[in-house]
């Protein structure tokens, strides 16, 4: 072990240039202790100063707060900050260990460091978050270009993952995990209270879609996050002729991940076991006798519903349900099962019943457990986020294994991609033994976590106001116009952005991006806007396509993205 005890100035040096000299040499066992007070110089604007004053107060390090000559902080130029450090601290640069830019100036900071020979970075984007950069100086890599409370996330986010690859990696505990009964392999995935819940995501109407649809289908659903893949049949038919084709046709796409057949039908069980599925949905009291001995003898595991539906029997009670729960699993000997309590939408018959239902089962049997999320989420008109990050805390509590959901509607479209992270949150903070806060990863999505505590109000009471008279009279721009449009992919890296120019109403050229400066860019670039009417506009568009692109909304030119929100009074 080698201790070396530096001074900040040289820690920070270290920090940012010499890491990558001691990983390449694989210098691994260096121990760094740091002096604990750093007299630091924190460069800010006059808008913000109250509130930085406010928060690193009581800090133990010796902070410096300069107000520049500037209202906005974010306004400042690597140049304006030098100039300002020069015309203040020029006698005491000798004494700075560290200076911290506003996190959100435009360029970078190393023409700062170069300029004065103090090591500068990036504060952080939102003034209340400085003190917490500060006291984690010693655990994170400051940044030249990136704001501090974004690195900080950054590694957060990394440790998460870290915990669920190592977890997932470990072999050995796999193997013990395994021998417990409520744990069990579907395929190759192994499954259960001990593991992440596993996201089942349905394909719906699979015989119905062109081999194309049904690909592109799948490769979204993977690229989502979901751990296995269910082949949605049509319900009351017979489609048992394409169940093949369908199978061979995903089982590139799925790759090692499980593969589903979702149907009560008995022939359709029957040719999908034959042809290598490796889970089915569902077996219940009615077709149990005629697929039961299918199931054994291919070994494939199931998911068991205390229904009988061939009779037209679905019991409501709790009671009710784990009764006949209760026979199914006798009637089913030998089949690896797993139990779905049928979570019931909202105010029908009762989502409080079901979930009830699921906890006195899973009291008396350890067997893993089945969460049909789709069912809440898509039956109900709300965001699907919140619904589905909910319903899956709410999953980890009860002991559940698989969530299960389509994404049959515009409201519940990502709702893959939702319960994949939301499986990974429970399952940290049930391994941390934390509520799902500050995890690491989030599904924060539409609104923000933290208030913004530096948006200070502008003094402008004596700043002339003016209103538009009237709306704009539209002119058409010589140089042509455009359509906008957004084309989702199976990821929002995916998405593209479309302009089509049209010159005399015929389409003459497309421009491609994936945000909105790059289209707009190159519309300029490319001389097709000569009105600045016209460029507000298209400004305005584009970036509500860009927005659509990242919530997966659906973009039509011209129509607002978000409805107002409605008055109650």
């Amino acid at each position: 072990m080698i201790r070396l005890i530096l001074s900040e100035k040289i820690l920070y040096y270290y920090i940012v240039n010499f890491r990558n000299i001691v990983n390449d040499y694989k210098i691994y066992d260096i121990e760094l202790t740091m002096r604990h007070f750093m007299k630091i110089l924190i460069i800010t604007g006059n808008l913000a100063y109250p509130l930085i004053k406010d928060v690193v107060k009581g800090l133990k390090e010796n902070i410096i707060v300069h107000v520049a000559n500037t209202q906005v902080a974010a306004f400042l130029t690597p140049n304006q900050i030098i100039n300002e450090i020069r015309e203040n601290f020029s006698d005491e640069l000798d004494e700075i260990d560290l200076i911290l830019v506003p996190g959100l100036i435009k360029k970078g900071t190393s023409e700062i460091t170069k300029a004065i020979g103090v090591p500068t970075f990036k504060g952080s984007t939102d003034g209340a978050d400085l003190a917490m950069v500060i006291n984690l100086l010693d655990k994170i890599e400051l940044s030249e270009d990136k704001p501090a409370d974004k690195l900080i996330a950054e590694e957060k986010r990394k440790e998460a993952l870290k915990f669920i690859e190592d977890f997932e990696n470990d072999e050995d505990k796999i193997r013990e995990l395994l021998k417990k009964p409520n744990n069990m392999m579907i395929g190759n995935l192994p499954v259960g209270e001990d593991f992440p819940m596993r996201v089942l995501a349905e394909i719906a109407n699979a015989p119905f879609l062109s081999k194309e649809d049904l690909i592109k289908k799948c490769q979204f659903f993977v690229d989502s996050g979901a751990d296995m893949i269910d082949i949605g049949m049509a319900a009351g038919e017979d489609y048992s002729d394409k169940i093949p084709d369908l199978i061979n046709t995903l089982r590139p796409i799925v790759g090692n991940r499980p593969l589903s057949i979702d149907t009560l039908n008995p022939k359709e069980i029957k040719v999908a076991c034959e042809n290598g599925i490796d889970f089915v949905l569902s077996v219940d009291l009615g077709n149990a006798p005629k697929v039961r001995d299918t199931l054994k003898e291919y070994d494939v595991p199931a998911v068991l519903l205390p229904t009988n539906f061939t009779e037209g029997i679905s019991p409501e009670t709790p009671k009710e349900r784990v009764d006949a729960m209760a026979e199914l699993i006798k009637k089913t000997e030998g089949v690896s099962g797993v139990a779905d309590l049928i979570l019931d939408p909202v105010n029908s018959s009762s989502i409080v019943e079901s979930i009830i239902a699921c906890h006195d089962f899973h009291k008396i049997n350890p067997m893993p457990m089945f969460f049909g999320v789709g069912n809440v989420s898509e039956l109900m008109d709300a965001d699907s986020t919140g619904v589905n990050a909910l319903l899956a805390g709410i999953g980890m509590e009860l002991g559940v294994s698989i969530l299960f959901t389509p994404e049959e509607s515009g409201k519940t479209r990502g709702s893959v991609y939702e319960l994949a992270i939301a499986s990974k949150m429970m399952f940290l903070a049930k391994n941390r033994n934390s509520i799902p806060k500050d995890l690491g990863i989030n599904l924060v999505e539409f609104k923000d976590k933290h208030i913004k505590l530096d948006l200070v109000d502008v003094d402008i009471d004596e700043v002339e106001r003016v209103k538009r008279d009237s709306p704009m009279k539209f002119s058409r721009d010589p140089a042509g116009s455009f359509k906008i449009t957004v084309k989702h992919g199976s990821t929002v890296d995916k998405s593209r952005i479309f302009a089509i120019h049209f010159k005399k109403n015929q389409p003459d050229l497309i421009i491609e991006g994936t945000t909105a400066k790059e289209v707009y860019e190159e519309i300029i670039n490319q001389k097709l806007v000569t009105r600045m009417e016209h460029a507000a506009y298209l400004g305005s568009e584009l970036q509500k396509a860009e927005i659509a692109k990242i919530t997966k909304k659906d973009y039509v030119q011209d129509f607002d993205l978000f409805k107002v929100p409605e008055k109650f009074n």
